[in-house]
């Protein structure tokens, strides 16, 4: 049975020296290194099909690999792999939050997969969202490669459904910025998992 391989693709590091939560707050992204960029686009399949994320520093990285010499179809958006909605705190100063809402700041970070940010989502919701995208994606691109410009938390969303994890275990994986990890679809439903957070151009990470 030939599966459809999904190629987890973390964006560039991002510009941030405010030190805000981001989330879906569109926030720039460094792609100047154009060695790590060239390694990513020799590691990654020809001839995939693309997803990115809508946000400006997925569509960056997607485009800053491909001009590395990576080709396949021009990337669609899609917002079930989007980061993680942190709500009224998305483009706030960490410290801000923290000094302003202390109690629910503190809360949040002590059950953060079922807390929510106020009018934001919990990573139990993102995990859902991202399973509907991978139900849909492994049915319309059966048998190929899709490679998925995303973002930390929809890649540990992925590997909770891929390895059966509980949203919380899944929060235990590292994923280093323009990393790849490998999830495999199968034709009855079930999922394998190449390898998590390779580091093409770089020394190999523990992930």
């Amino acid at each position: 049975m030939t599966p459809t391989r999904w190629w987890l693709v973390r964006h560039a590091p991002v510009v941030n020296p405010d030190k805000l939560i981001y989330g879906q707050h569109d926030i720039d992204c460094d792609v100047d290194d154009a060695a790590v960029f060239r390694a990513v686009a020799e590691f990654l399949p020809a001839n995939a099909l693309w997803l990115q994320s809508p946000l400006g520093r997925t569509r960056r990285t997607a485009a800053a690999i491909r001009a590395a010499g990576r080709d396949g179809d021009e990337p669609v958006d899609e917002p079930r792999l989007m980061e993680q909605h942190f709500g009224d705190w998305q483009g706030r100063v960490r410290a801000e939050i923290l000094a302003r809402q202390p109690e629910q700041y503190r809360r949040f970070w002590l059950a953060p997969a079922d807390e929510r940010a106020p009018n934001g989502e919990s990573f139990v919701d993102v995990v859902d969202r991202v399973r509907l995208a991978l139900d849909d994606w492994s049915e319309r691109a059966a048998g190929r490669d899709v490679v998925a410009v995303i973002h930390g938390g929809p890649i540990r969303a992925a590997l909770a459904i891929a390895l059966d994890l509980s949203p919380l275990r899944a929060l235990s994986f590292h994923t280093e910025t323009v990393s790849v990890t490998r999830i495999d679809r199968y034709p009855d439903g079930a999922w394998g998992v190449g390898f998590v957070n390779a580091t093409p151009g770089r020394p190999s990470t523990p992930g």
